[in-house]
């Protein structure tokens, strides 16, 4: 069970695999074929972007299945609907296959079918969610979107997925990674809502693409040193210079190109790209965490989705902020990994080099501004797994004080982490390596407080930690692990 459960965004971003920059570049070609289809896909994204053609093109969305009606602590398959635009752009066009129907013949629609069920395969069978949102969300794609269309994306309730210009880019339902990628970007939306804009914004398309190649290597059964770590290594069309739109293994070097240009993405924070275009380098600085993980990853050997990428689930499931930054992503997963495998674990040492090899957690420096932090501030916040800098290590033990209410009783408790069941303790560990409660506590102090409610007071000596909050303050998320913790509740 994730610790915190967000609420998607009123408006989500709209995510598309291929990047702007990378379409611009298209659009100057000296052939004229890839130039017109390229400005043509500029304009339709630029359109979805800024909300107009999802919203106001839609068409009568009955067809959209239904959650199922499960039977309490039941888990059925996934629940898909695939969609045919016939190469209009009202979505999300006419229902061509639902959960359960044979194949069609339709290569893009058996292609994004079967995506989707392996994309779901992964959330469900290796870490226990339930789709995109953790409750059986239906999952929705639309194929042949536009006319030669160079992208796929998630607008928010959907995939999409264009056909490509047979010159650069096949279509796009041909990678399976690129899947589930983009439906990634629905568990972002669910859980840690990562701010689209520069360091949460290159978390977000990360995070992305670590789960879309583990997609892909989960269904291969690849290991991490087998794996490519390739993303889209099936749309380059030939005669393309390039293998990929990106490697996670080998940052900068997917293509290089004529037409499409050189790969951007930086391995390392020192060569971290400041820009305001790309809403602030979203898809170039992604290079930095995708290295990171591809690091941890391959130093830790066997399938990548178990261990690896359980940690970076337990991660953006946890008590994150939309505008964690590089430094602080790398100390809440050095947080995950103590909470699941112990502070002195080969894992937490794996990730601790992830974040090491790509100058995360070293000396390298990085523009400040939105969305980064400093060198000092990187190596010792992802080193301490907690949020109060300087500190020894993670919090191996808390104490937890309620008191108030009718009868004015007293319940206190001092605990080891250890002691706690695993999702409770990973909980811990997500909360204090925050400065939340801490700014909470700083946020309500002296204001009035309600009479007979409970007021809880924790404390830890590393973080060190002493403060008192208000039950009315406190998410019921929070002011249930305290009751648990406490003892006060069965969990």
């Amino acid at each position: 069970m994730p610790f915190r459960q967000y609420p998607s965004p009123p408006h989500p971003p709209h995510c598309s695999i291929v990047p702007p920059y990378l379409l611009e570049a298209l659009a100057s070609s000296d052939d004229p074929h890839v130039a017109a289809h390229a400005q043509a896909t500029l304009d339709v994204d630029a359109e979805l972007r800024q909300g107009r053609r999802t919203s106001g093109l839609r068409a009568d969305r009955a067809s959209t299945p239904r959650r199922r009606r499960l039977a309490p602590g039941t888990t059925a398959g996934p629940v898909r609907a695939i969609h045919d635009v016939e190469h209009g752009t009202t979505l999300p066009g006419t229902l061509v296959r639902s959960e359960g129907d044979p194949a069609t013949g339709d290569r893009a629609v058996t292609e994004a079918y079967d995506g989707l069920g392996s994309t779901w395969q992964l959330w469900q069978e290796a870490y226990g969610r339930n789709s995109l949102d953790g409750k059986g969300l239906p999952l929705v794609a639309s194929v042949h979107f536009g006319t030669n269309y160079d992208n796929a994306f998630w607008d928010g309730t959907q995939m999409v997925f264009g056909d490509g210009d047979g010159v650069i880019f096949l279509p796009f339902t041909r990678s399976v990674d690129v899947i589930g990628h983009e439906l990634a970007h629905g568990v972002t939306q669910y859980t840690s809502g990562l701010n689209y804009q520069d360091q949460s914004g290159a978390l977000n398309e990360s995070v992305s693409d670590v789960f879309g190649v583990l997609v892909k290597q989960r269904l291969l059964g690849h290991t991490a040193d087998q794996a490519d770590w390739l993303v889209g290594a099936e749309l380059l069309a030939p005669g393309v210079n390039g293998v990929a739109l990106r490697s996670m293994a080998a940052p900068g070097t997917a293509y290089d190109d004529p037409r499409l240009g050189k790969d951007p993405q930086p391995a390392h924070l020192r060569d971290y790209v400041d820009t305001t275009d790309d809403n602030g380098g979203v898809h170039i600085n992604s290079g930095i965490p995708n290295k990171a993980f591809h690091v941890l990853a391959t130093t830790l050997g066997g399938n990548a989705w178990e261990v690896a990428g359980q940690v970076w689930v337990d991660t953006i499931t946890g008590d994150i902020r939309a505008d964690c930054d590089f430094a602080t992503f790398a100390r809440l997963t050095v947080a995950a990994a103590t909470a699941r495998h112990g502070a002195d674990s080969e894992v937490v040492t794996a990730v601790r080099a992830g974040w090491d090899a790509v100058g995360v957690t070293t000396g390298a420096t990085a523009p400040s501004g939105p969305g980064t932090s400093t060198p000092s501030e990187s190596e010792s916040d992802a080193g301490s797994g907690s949020g109060s800098g300087g500190t020894s290590g993670p919090a191996t033990q808390v104490s937890v004080r309620r008191t108030g209410g009718f009868a004015g009783r007293t319940v206190e408790r001092t605990v080891a982490l250890a002691e706690l069941p695993n999702g409770d303790a990973r909980a811990w560990h997500s909360l204090l390596a925050d400065d939340g409660l801490t700014a909470l506590a700083d946020e309500v102090a002296g204001r009035p407080r309600m009479p007979d409610t409970y007021c809880y007071g924790v404390r830890c000596e590393t973080p060190p930690l002493d403060l008192e909050l208000p039950e009315l303050e406190l998410t019921d998320d929070v002011r249930s692990l305290l009751e648990r913790t406490l003892g006060t509740v069965d969990g």
